[in-house]
């Protein structure tokens, strides 16, 4: 029985080695087979020469090493390991991250789950307390309430991207070929039977998160369009309140001029109105203008990943061959 591991790296050299051997010290008594694919996603700093080295330093065909040409964020070095790991013909594949924040430990665990409930298809770990700040954790919180409310497709809270897949369900990921990828919602789209396992998040030991507030921001933006088409519906539900609004609010001013002669409300009036409806016209514009530029880059059909180098033991061992001749 054999298990691939995932693991995107960007700017992770000090955490590879540590990741490696973590994994070793945990796996050493299983009976599984393991397979390493490490994506180097465009990493400005030595994370590929540490790769480099640990399939050099260890002479086994189970590493290997997926050299991205540049940067194209974790979905898409997540969907370059998941077509790397179907090659491998793998029974089992695992998205990990490289940082150690979520230790390998709970890759037994969820292994012996799926092993003994053959039903489930997919194990998936989540925090039951999350140990971010609170304004983060608010913002995470109210976006999973409104997605729920919005969205086609559930989305489990808390749930991550570290999780165990069965062959079934690899395939049917990799049937999914959108540019924009929201990891999450696709997961939860392809369906199948999941098992959300509560873990513990570690210490990051080396290196900053490359997440910020700003790209957390941008993340969930996506998987609002992605999976939701209820924002395009507020231009006519939007319009519709205002026509009605409008409708009522010049009755008023008929019946009040012809009963009590109040004299109707002149410039500011008319300010505020144009820079109201002008303010919410610019929003919805904003909001078919974020659908229709996805749709423009999805209707170019450019690749997802570009890859600069497939590496591994014999590859990088026959490069040297022939420096060496």
């Amino acid at each position: 029985m054999n298990l691939t591991l995932i693991i995107p790296c960007y700017n992770e050299e000090e955490n590879i080695k540590p990741f490696y051997e973590k994994c070793l010290a945990t796996f050493f008594k299983e009976t599984f087979n393991v397979n390493y694919i490490f994506i180097n996603d465009g990493s400005k700093d030595n994370t590929l020469n540490e790769i480099k080295k640990l399939i050099l330093n260890e002479k086994k065909s189970n590493i290997y090493c997926l050299n991205f040409s540049r940067n194209f964020g974790k979905e898409a070095a997540m969907f370059a390991g998941m077509q790397k790991s179907q090659k491998l013909n793998t029974q089992y594949t695992v998205i990990i991250d490289a940082d150690l924040q979520q230790d390998p430990i709970y890759i037994v665990k969820m292994y012996e789950f799926i092993h003994s409930n053959p039903d489930y298809d997919c194990v998936t770990c989540y925090q039951e307390k999350r140990k971010e700040g609170k304004i983060l954790s608010f913002f995470k919180n109210t976006f999973y309430k409104i997605i729920n409310k919005i969205s086609e497709v559930p989305f489990y809270q808390n749930a991550s991207d570290f999780r165990l897949i069965n062959q079934k369900m690899l395939n049917a990921l990799l049937q999914m070929t959108e540019y924009y990828r929201f990891s999450k919602g696709i997961f939860s789209w392809v369906g199948f039977n999941t098992y959300y396992m509560p873990y513990e998040v570690n210490k990051r030991i080396h290196g900053q998160s490359s997440w910020s507030i700003l790209s957390l921001f941008r993340y969930a933006i996506n998987g609002i369009i992605g999976f939701s088409t209820i924002p395009l519906k507020l231009a006519t539900f939007t319009g519709t309140i205002s026509f009605l609004a409008s409708i009522i609010y010049g009755i008023i001013i008929i019946i009040q001029k012809l009963t009590v002669g109040i004299d109707i409300a002149g410039y500011p009036t008319i300010v505020c109105l144009i820079l109201f409806i002008g303010g919410i016209q610019m929003i919805l514009l904003g909001i078919i203008g974020e659908y229709l530029g996805k749709t423009y880059i999805e209707t170019k059909k450019r690749p997802i990943y570009l890859i600069k180098d497939d590496l591994s033991f014999q590859s990088i061992g026959e490069t040297n061959d022939e420096k060496n001749n």
